[in-house]
């Protein structure tokens, strides 16, 4: 008998030989321990990063959009006081039947005062003076043209008449009427061509539809 084997015991639980047993677990559960382990971490990790995903594509949820919502109708009220209507912004500019046009030749050819003032006639407008430029002009306008009114015309009825003639500078006169004047310049070849000139002048005199203006928000 074995000095390792107790009193009392032999037979087929004998034990023989010089060493104790082992008592240790199993490599192959410490090893599925880890795994699942890695397996929540990693989990958790793709959860976290749907919910942001979902928070950049959908504006950070509603507390985000209503921010968004009260942003965009304050930029809309201001804008409102800031800007007038359509309507309004088309009844500060006249139409060609409301203008008086004086037509001053400044060149060395003869009958462009004339030509030039029965053209502007074809296209609505009313005709004042035809004639040739007073001293002060004459043969000093190198452009196409140049076009005089009243300080309060710059932004209204001279606005109207740059429609007809394409490159012609703009100038405010010491006048007090609201006729204006069209000055021939040694450039003048002929007045805008009339379809472009008679759609720039209904862009800028007629009032736009309604829910034409651009959303922004």
């Amino acid at each position: 008998m074995s000095m390792l084997t107790p009193p009392g015991m032999g037979g087929q639980y004998r034990i023989t030989g010089d060493k104790y047993p082992r008592m240790r677990p199993s490599r192959r559960r410490g090893r599925l321990v880890a795994a699942a382990a890695a397996s929540v971490a990693v989990l958790g990790l793709l959860g976290w990063g749907t919910v942001q995903l979902i928070d950049v594509f959908t504006g950070g949820g509603d507390t985000t959009a209503a921010a968004r919502t009260t942003d965009c109708r304050t930029k809309a009220h201001q804008a409102g006081r800031a800007e007038p209507a359509p309507a309004a912004q088309a009844d500060a500019l006249p139409a060609p039947g409301r203008i008086t046009v004086n037509v001053y030749n400044a060149t060395e050819r003869t009958g462009l005062a004339k030509k030039t003032a029965d053209e502007l006639r074809r296209r609505g407008f009313r005709i004042g003076k035809v004639g040739n430029a007073a001293k002060a002009y004459d043969k000093k306008v190198k452009g196409t043209g140049l076009l005089l009114g009243s300080p309060a015309a710059q932004d209204t009825s001279l606005r109207v008449l740059a429609t007809q003639l394409a490159g012609a500078g703009l100038r405010a006169d010491a006048r007090k009427g609201a006729d204006l004047d069209l000055i021939i310049g040694d450039a003048f070849k002929a007045l805008t061509r009339r379809q472009t000139a008679d759609k720039a002048v209904t862009t800028l005199t007629a009032p736009e539809p309604a829910g034409s203006q651009k959303k922004t928000c």
